[in-house]
């Protein structure tokens, strides 16, 4: 078990399978948890959780699975299980799946009773790497995806590798959307590993990947401890995903996974960096070639209408002061934020033309 932690963050988030429960139980204490899960995770995992957990009454609540299932319907469901089984202002939320399951509960636990405390134990690999890491928590609304939520850290993280394994293969790999950005944004050495491992990884090799997600976890609570609230840097993170936000609004919440849609927005942002000069155009051959091996799409389907996508990016959560900000790159392992980027760049990357995404996806 390694256990990462980071000045400023007052939680531990906790990476292998042995002992983590010990840990987790003696956080939960006498408290009552209730474990929110999806249909397909308590399929696959079974009671994987359940049996590592004791001492404290234990509930669980199975939501159906599905992207389109973060809503403020499903948030509702877990507020009704909460008030239904008289659970206080000392329960505990456990999330127990992907990256909906720990937006659901986490945003429901920043709400019930005006705040609860949460855990997050994520089961794929996005959620493992990004999205169970740094306490925002929301659901989509049909104008716009995260647009309703809040900041709400969980008290411990919890990340079994071994949980990857029951993974479909396309949710899977969707996982290193976010894993290639934080080697093209923070760590050009993780990027050239990732180069360089992108095969092995593809078949979930488990040194690989225990090597790999701490790496990734530490570059996202490192940013996360300078800007917990997005207000400065931390929304260097959101690179790739302006223009991945827009295309899963356009084609709607399911159609592509979080981290395809990702993975396109990093071309959209490394042909931008290109296009300014900041960055050389052998780095987008370099990230096609991983795209490529790790099954994920390079652009966007010919199925969205331009006009769709630009009224999409319009409504992004990053516009300040009507200015649309993009993250782009001052060198490979250096993102930089862009409040300047003009109308006319933006229409020439929608005049790019499109492509169907991978067959690995």
């Amino acid at each position: 078990m390694k256990i990462l932690c980071q000045p400023g963050l007052g939680y531990p988030v906790y990476v292998g399978d042995k002992g983590v429960n010990e840990q987790i139980n003696r956080l939960i204490g006498k408290r009552s948890a209730l474990l929110v899960t999806d249909e397909n995770v308590a399929r696959s995992q079974r009671n994987v959780l359940r049996d590592q957990l004791s001492g404290f009454r234990l509930e669980t609540l199975v939501l159906p699975p599905g992207e389109e299932q973060k809503k403020l319907e499903g948030w509702s469901r877990i507020l009704d299980a909460l008030v239904n089984g008289h659970f206080h202002r000392d329960a505990v939320l456990i999330a127990f799946g992907g990256g909906v399951i720990g937006d659901l509960a986490g945003f429901a636990a920043a709400c019930y009773q005006r705040g609860i405390d949460w855990i997050a134990a994520p089961t794929t690999l996005l959620a493992q790497v990004d999205a169970a890491i740094g306490g925002k928590t929301a659901v989509n609304h049909p104008a716009g995806k995260n647009l309703i939520g809040a900041f709400h850290d969980p008290i411990a993280v919890w990340i079994d590798p071994t949980w990857l394994q029951t993974l479909p293969q396309r949710e899977y790999l969707s996982g290193f959307g976010e894993v290639i950005k934080y080697g093209l944004g923070f760590d050009a050495e993780l990027f050239a590993w990732l180069e360089a491992h992108a095969s092995a990884l593809a078949q979930r090799d488990r040194d690989f990947l225990a090597a790999m997600i701490p790496r990734a976890v530490a570059i996202k609570l490192a940013v996360v401890a300078r800007d917990r609230t997005e207000k400065g840097p931390r929304a260097l993170l959101n690179l790739g995903h302006t223009w991945g936000h827009a295309i899963e609004t356009t084609l709607g919440y399911g159609t592509w996974l979080h981290g395809e849609a990702v993975a396109s927005g990093l071309v959209t942002a490394v042909r931008l960096s290109i296009a300014r000069e900041r960055v050389p155009a052998r780095l987008l051959e370099r990230l096609l070639r991983v795209l490529q091996r790790l099954g994920l799409p390079s652009t966007w389907p010919d199925t969205i209408q331009v006009e769709d996508l630009r009224t999409a990016l319009g409504l992004d959560k990053k516009i300040l002061n009507d200015q649309l900000r993009f993250i782009g790159l001052g060198a490979c392992g250096r993102a930089e934020i862009w409040d300047d980027v003009s109308r006319a760049e933006v229409d020439a990357l929608l005049e790019r033309g499109y492509s169907p995404p991978s067959s690995g996806t």
